[in-house]
């Protein structure tokens, strides 16, 4: 299975991230071997070998995700741990259970050095607790996100909507397609500040984990319905926060920043930091949270909007900005 000679794979085979690197990682597997492989992806964590191919790499983890249990392949061109696999394994929309204690210890304590086993059930077959949508959006974008709403009541029964405005409680509105009182509109000023509004935003949540969505962001109906059996993997893990590939589309063309996975799926609990780029703060860092990759959230932006926003955020917090994404953020996506 392995290849040889130099590899051209720029973008990770799993998550597509532009974010390989120099590897130097071992793994060791169950019939005593020691590996060590050239490059690693600083993002889901794969690890290649010298001259992998993406296309190869694909058809030989399908084949093993195919599979009730899936057994690390020593001669594979890539590799990883179980924390890898979780979010390699959620590509197919598969999910992953350790077959012992030894592997729940490693879920807690990434990257280890043992190669992944573990077993294997679809997302969609499984159950778990139920997921409140959030939604921050301006006065005028209301209407519109109250139009869309009906296509998300398969998966959630609850929605709250949070509006950048002169404070006002919740309000129950009538959408389609959800209970009585389920989607509640409420206020606040965000005043330049993000992360407070989002936390503000997950106080609204009635159920224990909330998803958290922009009125310029979507995400499709199929793949909130499997939220809930995603969270329910989260808990087993003891994992608080689940990140979701973010397609940026400007002027409705493919960003090449993609993945930019956006942390929005968490525990009520959870709270976010920084008034600009806000991300969750999690007790215990990164290791309680991992990566999804069964579905993205659609992010629709226009040149001029990404242009502006750059300099904005830039004014509202010196040094945290990120002027320099803006053209990445104007460059079409490539391979």
């Amino acid at each position: 299975m392995e290849s040889t000679g130099v590899t051209t794979m720029r973008r990770c085979f799993v998550c597509a991230a532009d974010m390989l690197g120099p590897g130097g990682r071992r793994l060791t597997y169950p019939d005593g071997r020691s590996r060590s492989f050239a490059r690693a992806c600083g993002s889901c964590g794969v690890l290649l070998a010298d001259g992998a191919d993406p296309a190869a790499c694909r058809e030989h983890l399908a084949r093993s995700l195919a599979a009730p249990v899936f057994a690390s392949d020593p001669d594979a061109p890539y590799g990883f741990d179980l924390y890898t696999l979780r979010t390699a394994a959620t590509r197919l929309a598969r999910g992953t259970r350790p077959l012992d204690e030894a592997g729940r210890a490693a879920l807690l304590h990434p990257h280890d050095r043992g190669a992944a086993r573990a077993d294997l059930y679809a997302l969609a077959d499984a159950d778990g607790p139920p997921v409140s949508l959030g939604l921050l959006c301006r006065p005028a974008e209301l209407d519109a996100v109250l139009a869309a709403l009906p296509g998300q009541a398969g998966w959630t029964d609850d929605a709250a909507i949070l509006l950048d405005g002169p404070a006002e409680a919740p309000r129950a509105v009538p959408v389609a397609g959800f209970p009585d009182g389920a989607v509640r509109v409420a206020a606040r000023p965000l005043d330049g500040d993000f992360a407070a509004q989002r936390n503000a935003l997950q106080d609204l949540a009635r159920r224990a984990w909330m998803l958290q969505l922009d009125a310029d962001e979507s995400i499709r109906p199929a793949a909130g319905r499997l939220l809930p059996a995603l969270v329910a993997q989260a808990e087993a893990g003891d994992v608080v926060s689940v990140g979701l590939a973010r397609a940026n589309r400007v002027d409705g063309v493919l960003s090449d920043v993609f993945p930019d996975v956006q942390y929005r799926l968490n525990r009520r609990c959870v709270r976010f930091a920084g008034r600009v780029h806000e991300r969750p703060v999690l007790d215990g860092g990164w290791p309680r949270s991992f990566i999804t990759l069964h579905g993205v959230i659609a992010h629709r932006l226009s040149a001029a909007h990404v242009r502006a926003r750059s300099r904005r955020y830039e004014a509202l917090d010196p040094g945290r900005g990120r002027i320099e994404e803006e053209a990445a953020l104007l460059r079409p996506y490539a391979e």
